[in-house]
Parts: structure tokens; C-alpha cells; sequence
């Protein structure tokens, strides 16, 4: 007997290498801002004249906007469908990363604008889209499919940055367009890459568990419908408490995505190589990504019997020991530009690129189960919960990226330190909450 097509594992693999594709270009992109613009000053500064776009401000812009934005996203899926919601979102990716071409601080701050509102578009289709194609057997291992698929986004994009990188001081025009010409072209492809997505709302997801859903068919739900629900669900107490672990996201998504890259980019101990290098740590970054989120899909089950907790702690430990060995082992003042300052050990960059992976690691530890959390505990109210996860990760992520331009490296690191034991032990209390609930829910049975 033939095996059967399973359409959903389909769509969530289709996903996974659309975003893959997309954000092969944007992260990239976003790992090698602040170093591009800096090289962009200096060539203009040698012709006497001036440019005052900066990546750190951009990267701000980018998330400030998308914060703000998510409120009104849960309403434009509802009309558009989440397809052609991500399609749109996608194709604002691809026009940001094309300013890039001709960098002028009008249209680069445009484009931020404009990936803000399309990210914001994207990530609330995009978990929609997740949690209607997963049922309660299955939303930890597409989790982890999509988010290891994602992350290899990291990897190509930034093996690609090394070689074309590597020896260079300075990333003049030409290599500067070599670069994103090709990114936005592979970004193009992601986004024709979700036509091939299925529509189709499978009838088991009852099985969630539905905490504080509304009771209706998201599918039917209006535009003004939905932006009621996102307020409501911001109020609930289990919320309340995952928007700290979800503000702890934000701010270290901003240091492994904008900051710690550019970091290494900006070390002097590391040499000639120190650019190139910051590609390496972001590929790094990825392999990190990759690995857990691999993981944590191929064991999803596990995660369903013993919990989320146990992953999101290990993703703690490991990120407060790559805090630490980054605190001795890079300038203080490297967030801000090209350094030689004294460390309180020699620079290593072979513990930078460690650093690297476990930084990816422990952020694949936190969103992986965040992901699994909310498509079990909200089935019917997928995208405000999304929409909401995305507002205060990026409205965080804004807020860090503005500090990013001038406070020194062991100040971002200590911001870090506070609100990620916060935020680990707010989605303890919530995942201890609803492991409760479903046990008593199947002894009721």
C-alpha cells in the first residue's frame, strides 16, 4: 500500500526552506550593516563627503516599527490569508536589502520602515501557518523543523560573507554589490517559493489545548475581530508572564543577530582576518541554531512527555556561559568600533567562534519551545498570540539596538544576564501551569 502524502509535514518543510531563503538574505544582511556602513563613511569621506546612515540605527528603526506594526498584522492575515501575508512580507525583505546597492540614508531608512511593517506580516502568517498545519502530537517537532530549517539561513549567508570578505579591510562598492545583489536575488526566490505552500486547515487540531481561545474558527475571523482578540489576550496572566521570556528574546536577538558579529568584525586582536571572521561567527550562530532546532524536532515527543522546561533551562545555562567567556575575551568598547583595548584575557577567536555557536544554541533552546507553547496553548487564537510574541520580542529588540551605539559591551552583556533569568523562570511558571492543566484534563477523560 502506498505511504500516504502528508500534506502538513509538507507545508512546514516548503516553510521552512521559503525562510530559509529570505533570511539567508536578511540576517546576513543585518550581521554586516553596521561593518558596510562603516566602510561606506570612509569611502565617502575620502571624496569629502559625508554619510551618517548607521547599521545600529537602522536595525532600531527595523524593529521599533515592527513592534507597532504587530498590532495591526493579526488583521491583515485575517484578509489576506496567510500565503499571500507572507508573500508581502517577503517581498519588503527583498527592498530593504536592494537599498543596499545604492546606500543613501533616505532609502535606507525607508527600507527599515518597510521591513518593519513586513516582518511584522510575516511572523504572525508565518505562526498561524505553523499551528494550523500541527496538531498536539506534532507542534514540537514542526517547531523544530522549521526553526533548524530557518537557521540554516546563518550558515549559507555567512559562508558566502567569508570568502567574498576575507583579507579585506575595507568593503568597497564593488564587493559591497557582489554581496547584496546576490542576497536579494536569493531572497526573490524564497518569496516564489511560498507559492508552492497548500492551504489547508486539518480537523485535529482540537487536541490542543486552548487555553483562553475564543471558541471560533480563527480562519473566519475579521480584521477588527482579531485586533479586539490581540488586546484581550495581552491582559491574560499566562501572557503577562511569557512576554518577559518574550522580551528576553528581543534583547538577545539584537546581540547575536547585530551586536556580537560586529564585535568580532571590530577586534584588532584578531587581525586582518578580524572581518572575515565575523562571518565565521555567524555561520557559527547558525550551526547552533541548527543543531537544537534539529534536536529538539527530531525529539519533540520527549519534549511532550517530560516537558519544555528542562530545554529552555539548558538553553539559560548555556547562554549565561557564553555571556561570560565573551565578557573576558573581547574589548569592552568593541560594540562601538575598530578596537585594539586590552581584555582580561588574550583575544581567542577560536572561543569567539564557541561563543558563537552557543549563543545560537541557547536561542534555538528558548524559541523552539516558545513556538511548541504557543501553538499547543492557543490553537484558535494563533495569530494575536504570535502577533503579540512578535511585538514585544522586536519592540525589546528596538530598544536594545538603540543602546547598542553607545553603551559598552559589558553593560549589553549584564541586560542580558537580568532579564534572561527573569524571562526563563516567567515561561517556567507558565509551562509548569499548563502541564498541570493537562493532566487533570486527561484524568477528567
Amino acid at each position: 500500500m502506498a505511504a500516504t502524502f502528508d500534506v502538513r509535514l509538507f507545508n512546514i518543510v516548503v516553510l521552512g526552506v521559503a525562510f530559509m531563503l529570505i533570511f539567508t538574505a536578511f540576517q546576513t544582511s543585518s550581521m554586516i550593516e553596521e561593518i558596510v556602513l562603516n566602510s561606506v563613511k570612509n569611502e565617502t569621506a575620502k571624496n569629502n563627503q559625508t554619510f551618517s546612515a548607521d547599521g545600529y540605527t537602522s536595525l532600531s528603526i527595523i524593529y521599533a516599527v515592527f513592534a507597532a506594526s504587530n498590532w495591526a498584522a493579526p488583521s491583515i492575515v485575517s484578509v489576506l490569508g496567510a500565503k499571500l501575508s507572507m508573500m508581502f512580507g517577503g517581498l519588503m525583505y527583498c527592498l530593504f536589502i536592494a537599498c543596499f546597492l545604492k546606500p543613501m540614508v533616505w532609502t535606507l531608512y525607508l527600507g527599515s520602515c518597510l521591513v518593519g511593517i513586513g516582518a511584522a506580516v510575516l511572523w504572525t502568517a508565518q505562526g498561524n501557518f505553523l499551528t494550523i498545519n500541527s496538531d498536539s502530537e506534532t507542534v514540537s517537532r514542526n517547531s523544530g523543523i522549521f526553526w533548524a530549517l530557518l537557521q540554516c539561513s546563518l550558515l549559507f549567508g555567512n559562508l558566502f560573507v567569508y570568502f567574498e570578505f576575507k583579507g579585506e579591510t575595507l568593503i568597497n562598492e564593488h564587493r559591497r554589490n557582489i554581496v547584496y545583489g546576490s542576497l536579494a536575488g536569493v531572497c526573490l526566490v524564497g518569496i516564489l517559493l511560498l507559492l508552492f505552500l497548500r492551504n489547508k486547515r486539518p480537523s485535529d487540531t482540537d487536541n490542543l489545548i486552548a487555553l483562553n481561545a475564543s471558541g471560533s474558527q480563527e480562519a473566519k475571523t475579521g480584521p477588527i475581530q482579531a485586533l479586539v482578540r490581540s488586546f484581550k489576550l495581552l491582559l491574560t496572566k499566562e501572557m503577562i508572564l511569557l512576554s518577559v521570556c518574550f522580551a528576553y528574546t528581543g534583547f538577545e536577538l539584537t546581540f547575536f543577530s547585530g551586536v556580537y558579529s560586529s564585535c568580532v568584525g571590530f577586534t584588532k586582536h584578531f587581525g586582518n582576518d578580524a572581518k572575515s571572521l565575523a562571518g565565521i561567527s555567524g555561520m557559527f550562530i547558525g550551526a547552533g541554531e541548527i543543531i537544537g532546532g534539529a534536536s529538539f524536532g527530531l525529539f519533540g515527543k520527549r519534549s511532550n512527555k517530560y516537558g519544555r522546561d528542562p530545554i529552555v533551562l539548558l538553553g539559560y545555562v548555556v547562554h549565561m556561559a557564553s555571556f561570560y567567556l565573551i565578557y573576558i575575551n573581547l574589548p569592552e568598547d568593541s560594540p562601538i568600533g575598530d578596537t585594539s583595548k586590552a581584555t582580561f584575557l588574550t583575544s581567542n577567536k577560536y572561543l569567539a567562534v564557541a561563543c558563537s555557536f552557543m549563543l545560537g544554541f541557547g536561542d534555538s533552546c528558548f524559541n523552539t519551545q516558545i513556538y511548541s507553547l504557543l501553538g499547543y496553548v492557543y490553537p484558535e487564537d494563533s495569530a494575536p498570540a504570535f502577533a503579540l510574541y512578535k511585538f514585544v520580542q522586536s519592540l525589546t529588540a528596538a530598544v536594545a539596538f538603540a543602546y547598542s551605539t553607545v553603551l559598552h559591551l559589558q553593560w549589553q552583556l549584564l541586560i542580558l544576564v537580568i532579564t534572561g533569568t527573569m524571562g526563563s523562570y516567567c515561561f517556567w511558571v507558565v509551562e509548569w501551569q499548563t502541564s498541570r492543566m493537562t493532566r487533570e484534563g486527561y484524568q477528567k477523560i
